[in-house]
């Protein structure tokens, strides 16, 4: 069975994060005295250092749609292996229909990616690195794709010592 990656709080962190409404949604329902709106908002958390989240909540009202989100993001930190200023080495991650390649890129090259992986990797604290996007227009299925090939990167070192051990 996979081991699900480590969910931790802000509280668990020194850090300051600073938070990013990514994308709101306006859903109208036709009920029988007009429309009636709802909306989704999906917030990303980050303190540049290696530890991202992003929460996604809906509610009739965008500033409490918002607030929400906000509140579950911070419950959903995640820690990122970086090598420098940069990944660990490519990757290819699918979800739902988003399909995200990422690439380590030498220093200086810049975040190359679209917008909201952009938000994601920047937010990381990832300074170098080429992204494509080559699925889906999906703001929140393109945000747990990065996140879901994030969180499978590795540390050159740590995996070379862990296969030493298994075959000693």
């Amino acid at each position: 069975m996979a081991k699900q990656p480590e969910k931790k709080r802000q509280e668990d962190f020194g850090t300051e994060f600073e938070e990013k409404v990514l994308y709101i949604n306006r859903c109208s329902k036709v009920v029988k005295g007009g429309r009636k709106f709802s909306f989704s908002a999906l917030i990303l958390v980050g303190d540049g250092q290696g530890h991202v989240g992003y929460g996604f909540a809906k509610a009739n009202e965008v500033s409490d749609a918002i607030r929400k989100g906000s509140e579950s993001a911070r419950k959903n930190i995640f820690t990122i292996e970086m090598e420098g200023s940069t990944i660990p080495h490519e990757i290819y991650v699918e979800w739902d229909g988003a399909k995200i390649l990422l690439k380590p890129a030498p220093a200086g090259t810049g975040v190359i990616a679209g917008s909201k992986p952009r938000d994601v990797l920047v937010f990381c604290g990832i300074k170098d690195v080429v992204s494509k996007n080559l699925g889906s227009s999906n703001p929140l299925n393109q945000v747990k794709a990065v996140i879901k090939g994030l969180l499978q990167l590795k540390n050159r070192e740590k995996n070379f010592a862990e296969r030493k051990g298994a075959h000693a």
